[in-house]
């Protein structure tokens, strides 16, 4: 074979391996296409890949990326516009060879999965990420004979807990869980649109579960120390950690409430999600620690966060606790090692709902000054664990707004305009700069505690501007945004923003399961935290606020605004992407965006 390709060398020959490879895959994957295997032995051979007829370089827009210099392509995530032929050309000044993919997106996707009986499975179904998400997907199960029966996902079991549940009503992603599995639950199970186009049959064989041995927790040993407090690399893999999480958590909330304002704290998220880890193993600890981005046994995150909460603690008040049924042991070194890191103490819940809602919501008001009462509406009897966290921030501008109360009108998505109190300044000293990776203008503002504000203005107040903007929020993309404004002097521009005050409650429970932790809510290895049976996970909630005011404004009065042109201009009364950002810290404090102030 070896003198066979020498030989080959010197001819120009043109290889087309078979006649093409078919592939079929679904909506949202990643798909990695090699290009041919005997490439290695041409190195100064050029390589292009070609995707209906047109070459794919760098700059093409789209999913798709040419890697190790084209050895292969890569597809992610993959939607129904990358559907078609993909050709490979490997050529040289004497031979010519190619590979080609025939690509075919199908949501209408066949499942087979095995379960055992009283285990909890879940059923894949998605719509196209192209698609608008009006309605939620319908399930059927194949009764015979060409029958087959609707289910119902908001059918509540003796317990009060939906045995068969949509996971994210109106989102692209249609899986359901069904609970407690029995015999009968065997069968073909097909997911359809409202329309009636299929996009995922999922056929289901229910067995027996093998007699099991008692249960036996595993490893309950505290959290392993940080060997080396003084690493240099441990804040730094932090910040990033936290950088990727945020953008991950903008990208699930913006995907679940597309128009909206949004308002969360990441380090808060990450903070109740860490206090979680510290009693967590195996499997769990593993789902964790990929949900916050974090590398696996990195020992010293726990370090790393209480060095965070301490930096930070003059402006941004922080509250995460874990409360617990009176009838559980914790495990003593957990309580310890919660007291350390993150001072938090676990608590038990009182004998009455009425009592335990009270105590929970006395603690977060108390924790946050006030800014956030009534975060728990009640608590249930038979609740093992509540994983709570609340934020709120304070900073004051270091270059303050005129005490000129003037009121403007804020242009919203669907162009209806609203009458908004203004912070206005003609001669603001701020930062301001068009980041084209972005393809939005941003504008810095210095606060106390040193800490800035980013207001990031789309081109335009219409959706699909302010969609591209969020798209190209990657946290790469953020920092390198960071970067350029920390260089760009600042300059004096004629500002106006709408004064808002955003108290914003994201679903929690539908955020960590976006995140990868659906086990949590099904039973749990936290044999750090409790060694007697696995825990369930109740509820998990979330609550940011935060306000852009000027003391001493007031709403009431109505003036005609006119601006000087005089000074470069920075006006968000369209809608608005910001970033609450720690300089000191070198991390997001809270990321929102203003739809309708």
């Amino acid at each position: 074979m070896r003198l066979q390709a020498i030989l080959c060398l010197f001819l120009l020959l043109i290889f087309e391996l078979s006649s093409c490879t078919h592939l079929r895959v679904i909506p949202g994957s990643t798909v990695d296409l090699p290009c041919l295997s005997i490439q290695t032995e041409f190195t100064e051979a050029a390589i292009i890949w070609k995707f209906k007829g047109e070459n794919i370089t760098a700059q093409s827009p789209g999913t798709t990326k040419i890697k190790k210099d084209g050895l292969y392509l890569t597809i992610s995530p993959v939607t129904a516009a990358n559907e078609g032929e993909y050709v490979c050309l490997v050529r040289d000044a004497n031979m010519e060879m190619i590979r080609s993919y025939d690509i075919t997106v199908d949501a209408s996707v066949r499942y087979t999965m095995k379960a055992f009986k009283g285990s909890t499975i879940q059923l894949l179904c998605n719509f196209p990420l192209s698609s608008q998400v009006e309605a939620n997907a319908l399930w059927f199960k194949e009764t015979g004979l060409g029958e087959r029966t609707q289910l119902n996902t908001g059918d509540d079991s003796t317990d009060g807990k939906r045995r068969v549940e949509q996971l994210y009503p109106l989102d692209h992603d249609q899986t359901i869980v069904i609970r407690d599995i029995v015999i009968e639950d065997s069968g073909i199970y097909t997911c359809e649109s409202a329309e009636g186009e299929k996009l995922s049959t999922v056929y289901i064989d229910v067995e027996v579960r093998p007699t099991s041995a008692p249960y036996s927790c595993g490893i309950t040993t505290p959290w392993e120390p940080c060997q080396d407090e003084n690493s240099r690399t441990g804040e730094p893999m932090l910040q990033e950690s936290m950088g990727e999480f945020s953008m991950k958590l903008y990208s699930y909330l913006r995907q679940s409430q597309p128009s909206g304002n949004l308002l969360f704290s990441p380090i808060s998220i990450s903070g109740a999600l860490s206090h979680l880890l510290l009693g967590a193993r195996d499997d769990t600890r593993r789902a964790i620690e990929r949900a916050v981005c974090v590398p696996h046994d990195f020992h010293c995150v726990h370090f790393q966060m209480r060095k965070l909460r301490e930096k930070l603690a003059s402006s941004l008040q922080m509250a995460s606790q874990i409360f617990y049924n009176p009838q559980m042991n914790l495990s003593e070194s957990f309580t310890n090692q919660s007291i350390q890191f993150y001072e938090a103490e676990p608590v038990k819940l009182l004998e009455t709902s009425e009592e335990s809602t009270q105590m929970i919501n006395s603690w977060v008001a108390n924790k946050t000054n006030n800014k956030i009462k009534d975060l728990v509406d009640s608590v249930s009897p038979s609740t093992q664990l509540i994983l709570l966290n609340a934020v709120s921030f304070s900073g004051q501008w270091k270059v303050k707004f005129q005490q000129k109360p003037k009121k403007g009108l804020f242009t919203k998505l669907d162009g209806d305009m609203v009458k908004v109190p203004l912070l206005y300044h003609n001669k603001y000293l701020a930062t301001m700069a068009y980041v084209i990776e972005l393809k939005a203008q941003v504008a810095r503002f210095a606060l106390t505690g040193d800490s800035s504000l980013y207001i990031l203005l789309p081109r335009s107040n219409t959706a699909t501007d302010l969609q591209q903007v969020e798209e190209k929020m990657t946290d790469t993309a953020v920092h390198q945004m960071i970067e350029q404004m920390k260089i760009t002097p600042p300059q004096s521009v004629e500002v106006t923003l709408p004064q808002i005050k955003l108290d914003v409650q994201p679903d929690m429970n539908i955020l960590i399961k976006k995140l990868g932790l659906s086990s949590l809510f099904e039973g749990a290895n936290l044999c750090g935290l409790y060694s007697e049976d696995r825990l369930v996970l109740d509820d998990a909630k979330h609550r940011a606020f935060l306000a852009l005011t000027e003391q001493g404004v007031e709403a009431g009065a109505v003036t005609t605004v006119s601006f000087s042109r005089s000074f470069p201009s920075f006006s968000a009364l369209r809608p608005f992407i910001m970033l609450l950002w720690s300089d000191q810290a070198n991390v997001p404090l809270f990321i929102g965006r203003v739809t309708d102030p």
